[in-house]
C-alpha cells in the first residue's frame, strides 16, 4: 500500500482483525447486497444500507446534512471517530460512502482492502450480532461540491472536448446493448454514453481478491486510455457508485488533483430530452 499517492485511507484486512476493539474506531460495511450482514459481519461492525439511509428519499439526491448527522450521531460516531468502511463487490457501495463521507468533511475515513470477499477468503471472524453503540453528537460540513460534478459542468466539459470522461459502466452499458446491469431498476430512456467519454470498467482496478492493484499497474490502466494526472477528470457510471470506486481510485491511490463523480450519471443524461449519445 505505501505506493499509493495516499496509502493512509486504505487498511488491511489484518489491521481490522487487529483493531476489533480500539476506542474511537467505527467499522461499517455497505453492500450492494443489503441482506449480506446479517448473514455474518466483522464482528462490531455497523450495517449501512445504501438505498435507505444514504441517499436523500425524498428527492435524487445524496444524503443530506442532518440526515448524515442523525446517522452518524446514532451510530456512535463522532467527528473525530476513524471509520473504516468495507462492503461486497469489492467495496463498490463502501467506496460511495467513502465519497460522501468526504463530501461533508470527515477527515478520517478509510476503506478496508479486499472488502467482505477478501475477509470471507481468509475464513476470519464473522458475528450475525448487530451493532449497538453509544449515540454521540455529530456535526458535518457544508458540502464540498468540488468533488461533484453536476450536469451543466458536464455539459461543458463535452463541448469544450479538454475533460476526461470516464465510464466506468459494463462494455455492454457502455456500447447501449443494455441499458442497466440485470435486477438494478435504476434505468435510463435511451443507452449509449456521453460522447467522448472512455470506457474503464470500474472492477479494472481490483485484483481477483477484491484488492486493489498496485500503483504501476493502475497508472498504466488509466494512462492506457489517457486518462492522466494532468487533465481534469469527470468519473461517472449508472446512478453514481460504481463511479466513486473509480474515483477513489484516481484521487487517492493515483493522486489525481482534479476529479469528480457524476452521481448524475447515466440515469440523469440518459434521461434527457436532446443531451448528445454515442452508441458503439
Amino acid at each position: 500500500m505505501s505506493s499509493y499517492a495516499h496509502p493512509e485511507v486504505l487498511v488491511s484486512t489484518t489491521w481490522v482483525a487487529e483493531h476489533l476493539n480500539d476506542d474511537n474506531l467505527a467499522i461499517v460495511e455497505v453492500d450492494v447486497d443489503t441482506a449480506a450482514y446479517d448473514q455474518g459481519h466483522v464482528p462490531g461492525a455497523i450495517g449501512w444500507n445504501w438505498q435507505t439511509q444514504l441517499c436523500d428519499t425524498v428527492q435524487r439526491d445524496i444524503i443530506p446534512k442532518a440526515d448524515l448527522e442523525k446517522l452518524l450521531a446514532n451510530n456512535g460516531i463522532g467527528n473525530d471517530t476513524t471509520i473504516v468502511l468495507y462492503g461486497d463487490n469489492s467495496n463498490w457501495f463502501a467506496a460511495w460512502a467513502f465519497w460522501q463521507l468526504k463530501v461533508y468533511g470527515h477527515k478520517d475515513v478509510r476503506l478496508m482492502d479486499g472488502g467482505r470477499k477478501k475477509w470471507l477468503a481468509e475464513n476470519r471472524e464473522l458475528s450475525t450480532d448487530a451493532a449497538n453503540p453509544t449515540p454521540t453528537s455529530y456535526r458535518a460540513a457544508d458540502p464540498d461540491n468540488s468533488l461533484r460534478a453536476f450536469l451543466p459542468e458536464v455539459m461543458d466539459a463535452v463541448k469544450a472536448g479538454k475533460t476526461a470522461l470516464v465510464d466506468v459502466r459494463s462494455g455492454d452499458e457502455f456500447t447501449g446493448k443494455v441499458l442497466a446491469p440485470p435486477g438494478l431498476p435504476e434505468t435510463c430512456q435511451r443507452g449509449g454514453h456521453i460522447p467522448g467519454a472512455k470506457n474503464i470498467g470500474w472492477g479494472l482496478a481490483c485484483n481477483e481478491d477484491g484488492s486493489f492493484k498496485n500503483f504501476g499497474e493502475l497508472q498504466a490502466l488509466y494512462g492506457g486510455h489517457d486518462v492522466t494526472a494532468d487533465k481534469d477528470v469527470i468519473a461517472y457510471c449508472r446512478i453514481g457508485e460504481r463511479s466513486s470506486h473509480t474515483w477513489f481510485v484516481l484521487k487517492y491511490l493515483l493522486g489525481y488533483e482534479n476529479v469528480k463523480n457524476y452521481d448524475g450519471s447515466w440515469t440523469e443524461w440518459g434521461n434527457l430530452v436532446g443531451a448528445p449519445i454515442e452508441k458503439g
